[in-house]
C-alpha cells in the first residue's frame, strides 16, 4: 500500500521590508512583554501610571483582589500579543496569514485607545502631561495602528508577490 504524501500548501509570499520586520518581529513583541510583566508583577505601578488619582496605592491601600485578576489577565493577554507577532508570523511568508493577524491586532488597537476614554481627550494629545504609560498607551499604539495600516494598504510591498511551496520569512 502506498503512503499518500501531503501536498506542501501554496501561498503567496512576500518580502517584507526591514521596518515590518524590525518592528512586528522584535520591538512590538518586547513592547508586549514589558506590559506583561507591569501588568502582573508591579500592578500598583501600572495603576499608578495608568491613573495615579484612582490607583489604589493613592489611598494607601493594597490592589483589590479582582483588580489583581484583571491584571493578571490583562498580562496574559499581553503574552499572547507578543507569541502571536514574536512567533506566528516568524512561521509564515504567507501574505494573507499577516494580513489577517494585523488586522485583529489593528482593531486591537482600536479598541485600546477606545478604553482610554474615561481619563478625557487630553490622554489623546497632551504630550506634556504623558508618563511612561501614558507613551505606551498612546503614541506607541498610534505607531502600532499606523505600521499595521500601512501594511494593510500595500505600503512598501511593491515588490512582486511570489508563489512558493512552503517558503518561510
Amino acid at each position: 500500500m502506498a503512503e499518500s504524501k501531503r501536498p506542501t500548501p501554496v501561498t503567496a509570499s512576500i518580502h517584507l521590508p526591514a521596518i515590518y520586520r524590525l518592528f512586528f518581529l522584535f520591538i512590538e513583541p518586547v513592547s508586549a512583554l514589558v506590559g506583561a510583566y507591569f501588568a502582573h508583577f508591579r500592578q500598583s505601578d501600572y495603576l499608578s501610571m495608568t491613573h495615579a488619582a484612582s490607583a489604589p496605592a493613592a489611598a494607601g491601600l493594597d490592589v483589590p483582589v479582582v483588580s489583581n485578576i484583571v491584571l493578571s489577565q490583562l498580562a496574559n493577554l499581553y503574552l499572547l500579543f507578543a507569541i502571536n507577532e514574536a512567533l506566528v508570523l516568524r512561521t509564515t511568508a504567507d501574505r494573507r496569514v499577516w494580513r489577517t493577524l494585523l488586522f485583529g491586532l489593528l482593531m486591537a488597537d482600536l479598541g485600546h485607545l477606545y478604553a482610554l476614554r474615561p481619563l478625557g481627550s487630553d490622554v489623546y494629545w497632551r504630550v506634556d502631561q504623558w508618563n511612561a504609560m501614558s507613551w505606551g498607551n498612546v503614541p506607541f499604539v498610534y505607531l502600532g495602528a499606523s505600521m499595521r495600516t500601512a501594511f494593510l494598504f500595500g505600503v512598501g510591498l511593491n515588490g512582486p508577490t511570489t508563489v512558493t511551496k512552503g517558503k518561510r520569512l
